[in-house]
């Protein structure tokens, strides 16, 4: 059996990694990414305005490890939202939408006790690197 090699993922471009974790790892051609909270990579607060703002955050710092390993929203195959109040979830939908418009990516969305830091809104993602074709 071959070996297949493990591979971190960092950028400055998306808040660092909050405790021993990285912002991903990928493992032969698949992605794994760290849930992402809306926080700003300046600051490293939570933005503010909200859990839609806070969903738009977290999408664009997963975004910004995406690029890192050369890839884009269309290489995401699944995703895991955890929220705060489960009552957020049509306004994260809204958000979410403006991220993935087409064959969407499986996805699992959970009312959760807590959030670090107080977010209202983490996502995670698995991605596939490379080129994807739809069947």
């Amino acid at each position: 059996m071959s070996v297949l090699k493990r591979k971190i993922v960092n950028t400055p471009s998306a808040p660092a990694a909050i405790g021993p974790y990285s912002q991903s790892v990928v493992v032969d051609r698949t992605m794994y990414i760290s849930g992402q909270l809306g926080m700003d990579v300046a600051s490293g607060q939570l933005v503010d305005g909200g859990v839609q703002a806070q969903a738009k955050q977290a999408l664009v710092n997963m975004g910004e490890i995406l690029k890192a390993a050369g890839c884009d929203y269309t290489n995401v195959v699944k995703t895991t939202v955890l929220l705060a109040d489960i009552n957020d979830f049509n306004s994260v939908n809204e958000v979410y939408k403006t991220f993935f418009s087409s064959n969407f990516p499986a996805r699992a969305a959970y009312q959760v006790a807590a959030l670090p830091r107080g977010g209202l809104v983490e996502i995670e993602a698995v991605a596939v690197l490379g080129p994807l074709s739809d069947s």
